[in-house]
């Protein structure tokens, strides 16, 4: 048996056992190398030996949390809810509910595409900004489904397409792995290609609005645990303005999030929003509060250096090269569809591009896909583990806020609705872009 299929369906296994991610590509690790003719020693020095290759990401996540608690303490969170309440209100009393549907549904979606580039706290903001929202959304009867689609869109379609933010990381895995797997590409190129994917994603939100989740559905007024809230000044918002700007341009001068999030924190300091005995508990909760990602992306760089270590990954692209022939199209759809079950197991594109670039690059180079195809395949198939994952951030943080009152079960009313509007599109559109690029 291949290695890289019996420790990737190991993995996936497991995972969909819900057994900790990290735990599971350990695991799989193991088994690969093993099954892949190494020593167990062997297997653990290669896979400690491949930690290292996501070191700077994992740290970058980590500095994020802090960012997004020191943000935070400033108060701009509340003031931006206190803001949509009364826009919200204000239409509400002239029962205008369409107009107040339309508001509520696009300020969500801005506030979470600005998390991954503008405003970079990820899903730090949803526990903050939706529990108090929804008394609100079920008094217009709008259905959380649809929150948690246009929630989960709005955290995997900005950092697929622009390079910036969470998408800077993003491309940064994406052209690292790739070359890594041997396809130099031009980071530039990483928009264009990602472009008609990212419009599946669109269409799926469209279908989502317009179609699936257009009714009122009723919800019970039940108490809401209430989230600690900061009080917020004129200059504390200021000063938390700044922070962003300045966080921002740090991250595009030096080409670093590291350095990007660690401008915004000094600036919230010099604000004195966050008090010098209080900073170190509070960054602290704020790194804990994304750790399990770079937890995650450590082990799944050393998963990947052991399957590369057996040398069944270029025996599996022979054998799949060999069953599909020279048919291009077959080939696209079942790198995608496998892509499917590798990331649905994962949960993080972030994490699983170094295990698909390993085995989806030199099946590419074999078929004869361009550079930019192969940029649509690799960074679709790692997508589709945020858009519809039970163990993607990207569905688990919707849940977290819009489950605050026990109303939201988080497989049937997120990870169904995601999966099905977003996983699907996805695979159409990505097999389009492998095509026509």
């Amino acid at each position: 048996m291949n290695a890289v299929i019996i420790a990737v369906l190991a993995m996936l296994i497991l995972s969909l056992l819900r057994v900790n991610v990290v735990l599971a590509l350990i695991a799989g690790a193991l088994i690969g190398g093993l099954t892949g003719g190494l020593s167990i020693e062997k297997t653990i020095e290669v896979f400690s030996g491949g930690l290292g290759g996501s070191a700077e990401v994992a740290l970058s996540y980590a500095l994020l949390g802090g960012f997004a608690v020191a943000i935070s303490k400033t108060g701009l969170p509340n003031l931006m809810v206190d803001w949509m309440i009364g826009m919200i209100g204000k239409n509400g009393e002239s029962k205008a509910k369409t107009y107040s549907k339309a508001i509520i549904v696009i300020l969500i979606l801005i506030m979470a595409i600005f998390s991954q580039n503008l405003i970079p706290i990820h899903i730090a903001f949803i526990p903050i900004l939706i529990p108090p929202l929804l008394i609100v959304l079920n008094e217009l009867k709008i259905d959380r489904r649809l929150i948690a689609s246009v929630l989960t869109f709005g955290l995997t379609a900005p950092y697929i397409l622009l390079p910036v933010g969470f998408g800077g990381i993003f491309h940064d895995i994406l052209v690292t792995n790739m070359a890594d797997s041997g396809m130099e590409i031009d980071k530039a190129d990483i928009p264009t290609a990602m472009l008609l994917p990212v419009a599946g994603l669109v269409v799926g939100l469209l279908i989502a609005i317009f179609v699936s989740y257009r009714k009122p559905r009723i919800y019970q007024d039940y108490q809401v645990v209430q989230v600690e809230k900061s009080e917020y000044s004129k200059m504390g918002i200021i000063f938390s303005i700044v922070a962003i700007v300045a966080a921002l341009a740090a991250q595009l001068y030096f080409g670093s999030m590291i350095i990007g999030a660690l401008a915004g924190i000094l600036v919230v300091y010099a604000s004195g929003a966050i008090k010098w005995r209080e900073a170190d508990n509070l960054l602290t909760e704020g790194m804990k509060m994304m750790a399990f990602i770079g937890f995650v992306m450590l082990a799944a760089f050393g998963f990947a250096d052991v399957l590369k270590e057996t040398g069944h990954v270029e025996t599996l692209v022979a054998q799949a090269a060999d069953a599909i022939g020279n048919n291009k199209a077959l080939g696209a759809l079942a790198m995608l569809v496998v892509g499917l079950l590798v990331t649905m197991g994962i949960g993080s594109s972030f994490s699983t591009i170094p295990i698909i670039a390993t085995i989806f690059v030199p099946l590419s180079l074999q078929l004869g896909f361009s550079p930019m195809a192969t940029i649509a395949i690799v960074g679709t198939a790692a997508a589709l583990g945020d858009a519809g994952s039970p163990a993607s951030d990207s569905t688990l943080g919707p849940t977290a806020g819009l489950n605050a009152d026990t109303q939201h079960n988080h497989i049937w009313d997120t990870v169904v609705p995601t999966f099905v509007h977003y996983n699907i599109p996805l695979i159409i559109f990505g097999w389009i872009a492998a095509m026509v690029l």
